[in-house]
């Protein structure tokens, strides 16, 4: 018999032959009731606390156990005060806690002009846009009394708020906050600068345009 020949007998006695398939169909069936029922272990079911949920286990009534005393959040241990809080001894600092670089200069130039100046402006004069539209001005950073406070207070107000001023210190970090005075301090220098405090070229220039105090 040629082989296609064969070839097609063979496929109609497997076509035609009964027991295959129904022997088939009922091992599939009996392996998908097994992985239905058989091997289930009803994890989603098992006694468990959920978040917050109440107790009768622990004195307090709570499942949520706290903290035990003294513990400090991974990344949340500050052993520097001068970098974490401005203040060294219980006092304001009146200086950086890292070397102030062009580095900085302009990390602290971008989030100035992200989380500031919409309040205190470009320039840090406090007509920012919402005081444009009707919200209290903050005072001009120009003044006498914040170009001569310390840096630790700026520092300070920027992490926890004061006034109307809400605190940003789960928005920004530490090292950031720092940046944002070292850029306030070039900003208040830029405003309030005497010609005499400019280099010789400087001063020149300043007096070929006119300008100068």
């Amino acid at each position: 018999m040629p082989a296609d020949t064969r070839s097609r007998a063979s496929g109609q006695q497997l076509r035609a032959d009964p027991s295959r398939g129904v022997t088939g169909r009922t091992i599939l069936a009996a392996l998908l009731v097994v992985s239905l029922f058989g091997f289930r272990q009803d994890m989603h079911d098992q006694p468990k606390y959920q978040t917050l949920e109440a107790s009768d286990f622990f004195a307090d009534g709570r499942a949520s156990r706290p903290p035990v005393p003294g513990t400090v959040a991974r990344g949340g241990l500050r052993l520097d005060p001068h970098l974490h809080s401005g203040k060294v001894d219980g006092a304001f600092v009146r200086s950086f806690p890292f070397r102030v670089t062009d580095v900085v200069m302009a990390r602290g130039r971008e989030r100035y002009e992200i989380f500031c100046t919409p309040c205190h402006s470009r320039v840090g004069d406090g007509r920012g846009m919402v005081v444009r539209r009707g919200i209290a001005a903050p005072p001009s950073f120009h003044i006498d009394r914040l170009r001569n406070i310390e840096e630790g207070y700026l520092f300070d107000v920027i992490g926890n708020g004061f006034g109307r001023m809400y605190g940003y210190g789960a928005q920004i970090d530490a090292r950031d906050r720092w940046a944002i005075v070292a850029y306030l301090r070039a900003l208040q220098l830029s405003q309030n600068v005497h010609t005499s405090d400019l280099p010789e070229a400087a001063r020149r220039e300043l007096q070929r345009s006119g300008g100068g105090r």
